[in-house]
């Protein structure tokens, strides 16, 4: 039997994400275009950023006129996952992929294309990574110009109903795993609550540093509430 061609089997693996993040991106170019900015700006900036989480803190940043430093902290706290990430694929890299090679491939690391690599047994060779990322992006990217072209004619009461469908993914990742472990639904619950008052206690707080405070305050509480127990070995 002759062996798939690892582009195509990447692209193969790559539709079922792209699918899923053509409808949330979608979410997303309505909340950009809402937000303020242009159908180009949302398009380039899933081109160039390619994180859901990352992108709508990116945006209340903007429009709450913060600053770089802001901004910079907010994605490195809300995005530096992906490092971790790709410190475990690199235990799954064929010897074909070269410095340069890695880097483009970390372009496209989120959190479905590595679960995807990770399960699987043989190897990762970067034609196989790239045919992933390629479907992956296209989804996303097409997905936000087609919500952020659609945000700047439809009428306030469409987009605003629309404009919930990046919220209804950020719910529909942690009410799964919530209903499993009490700990980390104790994190959410904080997490929130943290949110909350920054929003209307905390006045001079802006929107980028209560981002990272909430997310700093609620990891730290639950890693001293919930320690992880080190696995026993035989």
């Amino acid at each position: 039997m002759k062996k798939r061609n690892p582009f195509i089997k990447g692209a193969l693996h790559g539709i079922p994400i792209g699918l899923g993040y053509l409808s949330v991106s979608f979410g997303f170019g309505i909340l950009a275009v809402k937000s303020g900015l242009s159908v180009l700006e949302a398009t380039l900036i899933s081109l160039f950023n390619l994180t859901s989480a990352g992108q709508a803190a990116g945006v209340g940043v903007m429009v709450a006129g913060g600053t770089l430093a802001e901004m910079a902290l907010v994605q490195l706290t809300i995005n530096i996952r992906y490092a971790l990430m790709a410190l475990s694929l690199s235990q799954k890299l064929d010897q074909r992929f070269t410095l340069p090679k890695r880097m483009l491939a970390a372009y496209g690391i989120t959190d479905e294309i590595f679960g995807v690599c990770a399960a699987q047994e043989e190897l990762l060779v970067p034609s196989y990574m790239y045919g992933m990322i390629l479907i992956a992006t296209f989804g996303w990217v097409l997905g936000t110009f087609l919500g952020a072209f659609a945000g700047a004619l439809l009428p306030a009461a469409i987009t605003a109903a629309l404009g919930i469908l990046l919220y209804g993914m950020f719910i529909a990742i942690i009410i799964p795993p919530a209903k499993k472990d009490k700990s980390i639904l104790m994190v959410i619950v904080l997490a929130a609550a943290l949110s909350v008052a920054c929003k209307y206690l905390i006045h001079v707080l802006s929107s980028g540093f209560a981002v990272i405070i909430c997310a700093v305050a609620a990891s730290v509480a639950a890693a001293l509430l919930f320690p992880r127990k080190e696995a026993e070995t035989e």
